[in-house]
């Protein structure tokens, strides 16, 4: 499916919650990515039902919400067992679709993966996602004897060990792409850039603060393209635009710096999901600074939970350091900026506040990803004055930030760079032959 299809179903949304009040905001956005028209929905705060995952009563209202609205689909914003699964369809009119969140999640993967890297992950999710249920069924068809027991599918023995294979099989093909860019990346350090990665949640304006950082130019990663980075295309309110990575050019003065965007995080997450997309945050753990991008617009509560969810995730792997962006603050009070700095100090010290919409406060950021960065080393190269030196001036000027040339008897070069580049420029001096006196 592309993403400009759209499905022509009607979905009735529904959430359970152990406590408090149960929003269906997010669910609604997700089912909204996913093309559904939202026509209904059903809450209920009560601990989780066993055979409906809802009471069995509140199984019949929804029912009822499904008959009266005429939708085909329900999409709960839970993750359902297989057995709740095959209860509630009993409840519900023939042939309606129950999709739980995490298949909700899995079917926008699958609209947007683009590349073949995406498009494993995707396969990948899809499996880890089946494999269980594909375990369940197989217990209960050995217990019971027969096939299809409960309606859970007719039983194939062979069934889990094909997914464990596929699931091996894309594994081992998701880490040699990674390996390919990581060479890449490598490429990109020798000559000269720097690395910077945006992490976050979705719609925390990543994508915008993309727009704000860099040039026009795009960088060939041979992966998917946000459509907001189009140049006539505005920023969109969307959730998992792409699940590939964006990466742009950004001029630092001093520096060349590659900004690189990556797919957002959403909460509550299984485990398995997360780690079938692990390959997509290479560019976050590998790169040399992460700005951790927050919508200070968001209630408190809500900010220290993401944070949390994001440094568990981000500290795992990662060993650069990482700057809090708090986006959006022309949506805030200055008041309210200054109260919620206070209270998120401890998970986000000295955090750059910043509008990627306004442009505010975006040159301070520039700042603090020059001065976060690797150090640059300082050097001094003699040049002997001969037919390719001129070339190697050049490969400097590319590669580093030049202070000074003078042009005599002998070419005298002073400039900044990274430590591999110093390096490159001291072996292709050293490979210069002095012209012979005559």
């Amino acid at each position: 499916m592309t993403e400009t299809e759209t499905h022509t179903e009607r979905a009735v949304v529904a959430k359970r919650v152990d406590s408090g009040t149960a929003s269906t905001e997010e669910v609604r956005d997700l089912a909204r990515a996913a093309g559904y028209e939202v026509v209904g929905e059903l809450t209920q705060t009560r601990t989780e039902d066993p055979a409906h995952h809802i009471g069995e009563g509140k199984a019949e209202t929804l029912a009822e919400t499904v008959a009266a609205t005429d939708a085909s689909v329900v999409i709960f914003d839970n993750q359902l067992g297989p057995y709740q699964t095959y209860n509630l369809g009993n409840k519900l009119p023939e042939d309606t679709r129950i999709i739980d969140r995490f298949r909700l999640i899995l079917e926008i993967f699958g609209q947007r993966a683009q590349t073949r890297k995406a498009q494993l992950q995707v396969e990948l999710a899809q499996l880890r996602y089946e494999l269980p249920r594909a375990e369940a069924k197989a217990s209960l068809a050995k217990r019971e004897e027969r096939p299809g027991f409960m309606g859970l599918g007719e039983y194939d023995e062979s069934r889990e060990r094909d997914i464990k294979k596929q699931i091996s099989n894309i594994r081992d093909e998701l880490e040699n792409i990674e390996q390919t860019e990581q060479h890449r990346r490598e490429q990109r350090r020798e000559s000269g850039f720097d690395l910077v990665a945006l992490a976050g949640y979705t719609n925390a304006g990543k994508s915008t603060l993309l727009r704000r950082l860099a040039e026009d130019l795009d960088v060939d990663e041979n992966v998917d393209l946000h459509p907001d980075l189009d140049t006539t295309a505005e920023s969109e309110d969307r959730l998992f635009t792409t699940l590939g990575t964006t990466t742009r050019r950004v001029d630092m003065d001093r520096r060349d710096v590659l900004v690189t965007d990556t797919v957002g995080f959403i909460t509550d997450l299984p485990h398995w999901l997360v780690e079938s997309f692990k390959s997509t945050l290479d560019a976050v753990y590998r790169a040399d600074l992460v700005l951790l991008v927050v919508d200070v617009s968001e209630p408190i509560d809500e900010i220290r939970e993401k944070l949390v969810t994001c440094h568990d995730t981000l500290y795992e792997r990662n060993e650069a350091p990482i700057v809090t962006v708090l986006n959006k603050t022309d949506a805030v009070s200055d008041a309210e900026l200054q109260e919620k700095r206070e209270a998120l100090s401890a998970l986000a010290p000295n955090p750059v506040a910043v509008s990627a919409k306004t442009g505010e406060n975006v040159a301070e950021l520039r700042e603090r990803i020059d001065g976060e960065l690797p150090e640059l080393v300082e050097e001094r190269l003699v040049l002997p004055m001969t037919d390719d030196t001129m070339s190697v001036v050049s490969w400097i000027h590319d590669h580093a930030h030049v202070d000074t040339v003078d042009y005599g008897d002998e070419v005298v070069i002073e400039f900044e760079a990274r430590p591999a580049v110093v390096e490159q420029s001291r072996s292709k001096a050293g490979e210069l032959v002095p012209a012979e006196s005559a």
